[in-house]
């Protein structure tokens, strides 16, 4: 076997047979990022930034998206990931990380979908519902360390390859599960709109989010940045002179804590943030807002941190072949992220296509732009945002109530058994 193979049914990248010259790139990528060398992949597409014909690319569905906007019956919304703001620019001659979040919605507002939300809502939620949840398996020393639930091949990993630590889990959606869910159970209520007549639609630098989303009845679409890009190219449209535009309101702009999910180490220092307040009732001190423990390009990054009641041991990792040198330790922490892609979401297989060698230094200033803003943001905690307070009001009462784990939770399932050798 000298490439990676790719199931037809594979619902997040697909290769084109004619384009390939069977150089191994592919699966050297995915031996170095993942150690799966013959078994059904994880989605994560890495190996689409590192094929040097164009062999490998995502699924498309921009096509089937723009249909919907097209049809007058339907009401498409559309939901931007932190990470897609600050790499759009990489496909319309902008400085690489720059930061452009009202231009992207000036831009997708005139390709003409209905709404445009912040996905980074999404994100204050999942602090909200994970950070209470880590606190409660602390308080009551069970199923601990608990890991990051975001990153849908890193689930999908654990549910095939390693089910016994599928308790260990948090039973969070991801910001966009979350977002999906609040779109066609509480916006639409607002609203007074027919559940069945919105397209959820969520732009992503994941091509993996795309398998996420296949039995999930809140969210039916997913885009990635580099998709969008061709969408916008073939609607003909001029990025630098659009008009620039806010989000929608009822699902508005998140926190600095949801903007720096993007990257790798943003959900600790935004998940720590929320519990220091939860365990303190006070805000968290001045080093919480740049904890350089657990920023950086680096694939396993540690900390103790001061929880005030309590200490906690945590780890950031990137890369399934870091967590694995972690397992035989897992019992020396409390909270571990974990994220399949370089860096993060800045570093996603969705994301503009860049030179290999220039790689690096594009997902670095992605993160250094995500972090900034996070320094300018008048809002730097989930708890604080005004549309999370409100949606707990009027719907969820509180972190993990009945409601939430009803629309917010999940259970994951043991999927050893479906893992297959594939065919060339």
């Amino acid at each position: 076997m000298v490439k990676v193979l790719i199931d037809k049914e594979n619902a997040s990248l697909q290769r084109i047979d004619e384009r390939c010259i069977d150089c191994g790139k592919c699966l050297e990528t995915c031996k170095n990022n993942n150690n799966l060398l013959s078994d059904d992949c994880i989605n994560c597409g890495q190996c689409i930034l590192t094929c040097p014909m164009g062999a490998l690319v995502p699924k498309y569905n921009y096509k089937e998206v723009l249909a919907n906007i097209n049809d007058e019956e339907s009401i498409v919304t559309i939901s931007i990931s932190p990470a897609v703001r600050v790499a759009i620019g990489d496909e319309f001659g902008y400085e690489k990380g720059e930061f452009l979040e009202s231009k992207l919605v000036g831009v997708l507002k005139k390709i003409g979908f209905d709404y445009v939300f912040d996905t980074t809502f999404g994100a204050d939620l999942t602090i909200m519902e994970e950070a209470t949840e880590l606190i409660e398996r602390i308080k009551h020393n069970k199923n601990l360390p608990m890991f990051t639930s975001c990153c849908p091949s890193w689930v999908l990993y654990l549910e095939k390859y390693n089910p016994e630590y599928l308790n260990n889990l948090s039973s969070c959606k991801s910001p966009i599960g979350m977002q999906g869910a609040v779109i066609k159970n509480y916006f639409a209520k607002i609203k007074n709109l027919n559940p069945k007549d919105i397209i959820t639609v969520s732009l992503a630098p994941c091509v993996s989010k795309k398998n996420e989303i296949k039995n999930d009845l809140n969210n039916d679409y997913v885009i990635t940045t580099s998709e969008l890009s061709m969408l916008i190219r073939e609607k003909g449209i001029d990025f630098k002179n659009v008009e620039e535009k806010e989000f929608d309101t009822i699902l508005g702009k998140g926190s600095g804590a949801g903007v720096i999910f993007g990257t790798s180490g943003g959900v600790m220092e935004a998940a720590l943030r929320t519990s220091y307040y939860l365990l303190n009732e006070k805000e968290a001190p001045k080093n919480f807002y740049n904890l350089e423990s657990v920023r950086g390009n680096i694939p396993i990054k540690e900390a103790l941190v001061d929880l005030g009641v309590t200490k906690i041991k945590v780890a950031v990792i990137y890369g399934i072949s870091n967590v694995k040198k972690i397992f035989n330790s897992l019992k020396n922490y409390h909270f571990i992220e974990v994220m399949t892609c370089p860096n993060g979401c800045v570093g996603g297989a969705g994301q503009p296509l860049i030179p290999v060698s220039k790689q690096l230094s594009y997902i670095e200033a992605r993160s250094k732009s995500l972090y900034q803003n996070d320094n300018v943001a008048k809002i730097k905690n989930s708890y604080e945002n005004e549309d999370i307070k409100k949606i707990y009001q009027d719907l969820l009462d509180k972190p993990l109530s009945h409601e939430a784990e009803k629309l917010l939770h999940l259970e994951h399932k043991d999927k050893s058994s479906s893992i297959k050798i594939l065919e060339k």
